[in-house]
């Protein structure tokens, strides 16, 4: 996130370069509801089948380079830089941070269990797979206009959501998620701060994300890992998770470090994540290891240890397959059970917290979506009447893209950032500052670090002050 800017120079437009041809889609993996753009099939047991492919598949990216782009902005913020479309995918930041709630299943778990320790493996596994969708998903999700809203409510997952943007200059997204029964409270604000480094770009996470068991009574915060794009100059584009994540429980001082292990030289660590849950007394209660792009694991602290130092003796240990029937008794919450085999290996007598869903057969042609992720911009019939004129799915950019008409789609985003540079031009002329809607800044309760705090209201849908962004 980042690129895109109303400071930008018109020598790096978007409208300046060629569009290319448009990838072909299998017909057999189409829409399987037979509905397209608004029109959703209602199942029979009246829960609503959201859409399974986007209107238009992705356009090849074949014939652009990131660098031919970025080599003319070194030395610049890249926070100034405006990409081609072509390299954006047709959801916004704002969007994209929704993704978090795609396995809201762990949640539900954490809020079941009695058991404190219980609690906080299920909060890590949630925390770990709030950036599993972002694997392979090299396409750049569009930055919110100042004032952008996005909002779900998915009655079937038990959960509404809401989130703006609440700065420019820098970046920041503000969000609140709530339970339909009033279980959880989930909110925080994210502001990336991008860093190239030549052959990569790195974006390292800034803003506290705050998880709220209000049956328990407990509170989590933790700071999600770095992310970095690798071969931005030549090769295949990929994507990396490093850094410490911190889980703190507030109520009972326990507390989960789970280290992202970078790549390394020979690719062994590649999407591993390795850590351990231990009490206020920093006493180790258990051990969690698996990859961020596959599943997560944990046992305790002995087996653990017993195992590594059978490794370090040349033990020969054998991948312990597991079946899926297995699976589904230790997580039968999950609906989608992978058909891949893990590449983590596996700890005789290990727990398994979280398994990735499988993503649609034809996700390579739609931006590697999540099937959740593709639903995210589906604009039903009626929905514009009751949406805040705000929100994601009414911008023309992001739905000409996602329609499959880019050029319209480079022309109208060119027009937005005209218009935002125009409003703020003429803030500044007025003296007048600019004021969020639905967020205010505060101090987190739990770190007493800067936060942007949900204001409430949204929901009673008054959208009369709303300003006209598109």
């Amino acid at each position: 996130t980042g690129f895109d800017s109303d400071n930008s120079s018109g020598e790096f437009s978007e409208a300046n370069h060629k569009v290319p041809e448009m990838l072909d889609l299998d017909p057999h993996q189409s829409n399987r509801t037979g509905k397209h753009n608004g029109e959703t099939e209602i199942q029979e047991n009246g829960i609503k089948r959201h859409r399974t492919s986007l209107p238009a598949p992705m356009f090849s990216r074949s014939d652009f380079s990131v660098w031919s782009i970025l080599k003319k902005c070194i030395g610049l913020e890249l926070s100034k830089i405006t990409m081609p479309i072509v390299f954006n995918e047709p959801l916004s930041f704002l969007q994209r941070i929704t993704e978090y709630m795609e396995h809201i299943y762990l949640i539900n778990k954490a809020c079941s269990h009695a058991d404190p320790l219980e609690r906080m493996q299920a909060v890590a596994a949630f925390a770990v797979s709030a950036v599993a969708s972002q694997w392979e998903r090299t396409g750049k999700p569009f930055n919110p206009l100042l004032g952008e809203t996005y909002e779900l409510t998915r009655e079937d997952l038990g959960f509404r959501f809401i989130s703006e943007q609440v700065s420019h200059h820098p970046p920041i997204s503000a969000f609140y998620s709530e339970g339909l029964n009033k279980d959880f409270i989930f909110h925080g604000s994210i502001y990336p701060k991008l860093k190239f480094w030549g052959k990569s770009i790195e974006a390292e996470p800034r803003g506290t994300i705050t998880l709220e068991l209000l049956k328990h009574n407990e509170a989590y915060t933790w700071t999600n890992p770095t992310c970095c794009v690798h071969n931005v100059i030549i090769g295949k584009l990929w994507l990396e998770q490093y850094g410490v994540v911190e889980i703190v429980n507030h109520s009972t001082g326990d507390k989960c470090v789970l280290n992202f292990k970078p790549c390394g030289l020979f690719g062994k660590e590649l999407h591993r994540v390795e850590g351990y849950i231990q009490d206020k007394h920093r006493k180790k209660l258990c051990v969690i290891y698996g990859k961020w792009t596959e599943c997560l694991w944990c046992t305790d602290p002995a087996t653990y240890e017993t195992y590594k130092k059978s490794e370090k003796r040349g033990g020969e240990q054998k991948k312990k397959s597991v079946s899926e029937d297995e699976i589904k008794s230790e997580n039968d919450e999950a609906d989608d059970m992978p058909e891949v085999q893990d590449t983590v290996q596996f700890i005789p007598g290990s727990k398994l917290l979280w398994r990735i869903n499988c993503r649609p057969p034809n996700s390579s042609q739609m931006y590697n979506f999540t099937s959740f992720a593709v639903s995210l911009n589906e604009l039903e019939k009626g929905m514009e009447a009751i949406l805040a004129p705000t929100d994601c799915r009414l911008r023309p950019d992001i739905r000409n893209m996602e329609n499959g008409n880019m050029d319209v789609a480079s022309k109208e985003k060119e027009r937005l950032e005209e218009k935002q540079r125009a409003a703020r031009k003429e803030r500044a002329k007025d003296e007048v500052e600019w004021h969020t809607r639905w967020f205010h800044q505060g101090t987190n309760p739990y770190t007493g670090t800067p936060d942007w705090l949900y204001s409430g209201g949204y929901f009673d849908r008054n959208f009369s002050d709303c300003p006209d962004i598109y």
